[in-house]
């Protein structure tokens, strides 16, 4: 096994790693926790609007 069969085994899988890392990405069982993540930012500012509301 020569050097130039180690740099493609190392390439398809990383080729493979990515496809997958897309894949999980894009499914739609996903979008749910996505969308809940993305709206993290905001509900730390209703909290800290509550807590100096109530001061």
């Amino acid at each position: 096994m020569d050097i130039g069969t180690l740099r493609g085994l190392g390439t398809l899988l990383v080729l493979i790693a990515t496809l997958g890392v897309i894949c999980w990405a894009y499914s739609g069982k996903r979008k749910a926790s996505f969308d809940e993540a993305a709206n993290l930012p905001f509900a730390d500012d209703e909290r800290n609007e509550s807590r100096s509301n109530r001061a």
